[in-house]
C-alpha cells in the first residue's frame, strides 16, 4: 500500500526507541541501528562519564566522517564500489527522520 508506514522498536545503548519505517526498509533500518548502537557503545566504553546526548553526537560525527571519507575516496577513484553498489538515498532519508526525532527528544524535559 502506498504511503504505508510501520513502527519498529529498536534498542540503542540500553534505551528503546520507536521509529517510523516504510515497508521493505526494515533490514536497512536494523543495519543502521546496529551501526549507531555499536558506535555509541564503543564511545561510551571509552569515556565512562559522558552523557547519552554527547555519546550520540560523537557517534553521529564519527559515522558522518566515515561516510564523507568513503565518498571522497569514491570520487578520487580509489573505491568506485561504494558509489556503484550502495544506494544511499533511503539511508539519507532515514538519517534525516532520525535526526528530526532525536532533536525533538532532546528538547523534551527530562523526568526524574
Amino acid at each position: 500500500m502506498a504511503g504505508e508506514v510501520n513502527f519498529l522498536d529498536v534498542h540503542i545503548l540500553g534505551r528503546e526507541y520507536r521509529v517510523l519505517c516504510s515497508p521493505g526498509e526494515e533490514d536497512a533500518l536494523i543495519a543502521a541501528v546496529r551501526l549507531v548502537s555499536d558506535q555509541m557503545q564503543e564511545i561510551s566504553n571509552k569515556s565512562r562519564n559522558s552523557t547519552p546526548e554527547r555519546v550520540a553526537v560523537m557517534a553521529a560525527l564519527n559515522i558522518a566522517h566515515d561516510y564523507l571519507a568513503a565518498q571522497t575516496e569514491g570520487r578520487a577513484g580509489a573505491s568506485k564500489e561504494i558509489e556503484t553498489n550502495f544506494d544511499s538515498t533511503g539511508l539519507k532519508r532515514r538519517i534525516e527522520v532520525m535526526d528530526t526525532r532525536l532533536a525533538a527528544l532532546l528538547e523534551m524535559p527530562v523526568s526524574s
